[in-house]
């Protein structure tokens, strides 16, 4: 689930999955003359955006899997990028697009595994979904089913290096969370370890540390799980972001409409330093050979103070040029909602996942996206460590410009 304002965490959507398949591109191309230095046979096709590019991707036959890459201490560190396969899963989510790019842009030979029908409700199609992911090699496949994600590696006939998990539940509900958070993202890190991955980078969130919603429950019981692995020669990197710029702009239409920015308290009950997707995909693809990041949590912030709120308001009126005008909602209100949905959950169970959306966005509103001190039980600001350049007043500044057209959150899984 993306780190979302109270306002934006009640979106929902049903999903069937389908059986999947791999596609080639608008040009059909025999596998050796994609990969013209190797001679086994097609098992299948998948589908790549650069066609007339011979890709460099690391062939493994079926029956060596895994078993030459893990014998052997991590070397795929020894390599340069262009001989590095990289299996990115949630790659056509809010975040995942962004590192499926960076980690093209660094020369990594990327894997992406995509839904045939992949976006916000599925909205995009296969073509999309290509159109998406350029210059990634893109597999159509289902994370949900263990058995069906290896088929479609093995028919790949490639070596995994590394897989990046950017995974996570549509809306944070409490079967969608054990379903995404926990097991399609066990799946990947099954599935990457039987073809020889490894490292594992997953993208978690950073109120995991403060657990009091089902889905937080679900990414910490994967990273205890992942962290408690018996295999000195694979390593992994947690990165765990605060808010994202585009949880925070919900608002910025409403206010541009002459509307008050709606807060809960005072303003100042939480505070974040929130990171943009291009800073956090750089981050995350610095995880893939950075030693300096292997068999560590990494909580990472965005450049600057830890805003409020209230703060966030100030600075998109001081943008609109406009005085500041909040709403200011007792969060008490909130408290009030989830007692009655808990109530009634506890005659009609259906009920839970409505409470379970309610519990989010109290917790949104109140706890501040930043390093939680063991020692003081405070959230701190200096703890909280800072990456990039992107600030969210260009953020703000872009958005007031261009609208939140195509920034749609939610649906982050695949």
């Amino acid at each position: 689930m993306s780190l979302s304002s109270p306002f934006n965490v009640f979106a929902s959507s049903s999903y069937t999955p389908k059986p999947k398949t791999f596609l080639r591109d608008s040009k059909l191309l025999s596998r050796s003359q994609q990969l013209n230095s190797y001679s086994f046979p097609l098992a299948s096709t998948f589908q790549t955006n650069e066609p007339s590019k011979n890709l460099r991707l690391k062939p493994v036959s079926s029956l060596e899997t895994a078993t030459s890459s893990s014998s052997s201490s991590s070397t795929f560190r020894n390599k340069s990028p262009s001989e590095i396969n990289i299996l990115v899963v949630g790659s056509t989510g809010y975040i995942g697009r962004f590192v499926v790019k960076e980690l093209v842009k660094r020369g990594f030979n990327v894997i992406a595994v995509a839904r045939e029908k992949s976006g916000v409700r599925g909205k995009n199609d296969k073509e999309a979904t290509l159109k998406q992911l350029q210059g990634a090699n893109v597999c159509f496949s289902d994370v949900t089913d263990l058995a069906s994600l290896e088929r479609s590696v093995e028919s790949l006939n490639l070596g995994i290096d590394v897989v990046v998990s950017c995974l996570a539940s549509r809306n944070g509900g409490i079967k969608d969370s054990w379903k995404i958070d926990y097991e399609a993202t066990k799946n990947s890190l099954l599935a990457g370890k039987k073809f020889g991955a490894e490292h594992f980078v997953l993208l978690s969130a950073i109120c995991v540390q403060k657990p009091l919603l089902e889905f937080q429950r679900a990414k910490l019981k994967f990273e205890a799980e992942l962290m408690d692995l018996q295999d000195s020669t694979f390593t992994y990197s947690i990165v765990r972001p605060t808010a994202f710029f585009k949880s925070l702009g919900g608002q910025v239409d409403i206010v541009k409409d002459g509307k008050p920015y709606v807060m809960f308290g005072d303003g100042k009950l939480c505070a974040c330093k929130p990171i943009s997707e291009e800073d956090l995909a750089s981050f995350i693809a610095d995880c893939v050979l950075e030693e300096s990041k292997i068999n560590k949590v990494l909580p990472i912030g965005g450049p600057g103070k830890a805003l409020t709120p209230l703060e966030q308001g100030e600075i998109l009126f001081r943008i609109l040029g406009r005085e500041p005008k909040f709403l200011k909602v007792p969060i008490e209100i909130m408290d009030f909602v989830i007692g009655v949905l808990d109530g009634i959950a506890k005659v009609f169970p259906s009920v839970a996942e409505a409470a379970e959306f309610g519990k989010i966005g109290r917790y949104y509103a109140a706890e501040s996206m930043l390093i939680l001190d063991p020692e003081t039980g405070e959230y701190s600001e200096e703890k909280t460590p800072s990456y990039g350049k992107d600030t969210l007043e260009d953020f703000f500044e872009k958005v007031v410009r261009e609208g939140m057209a195509g920034q749609e959150l939610g649906e982050q899984f695949f």
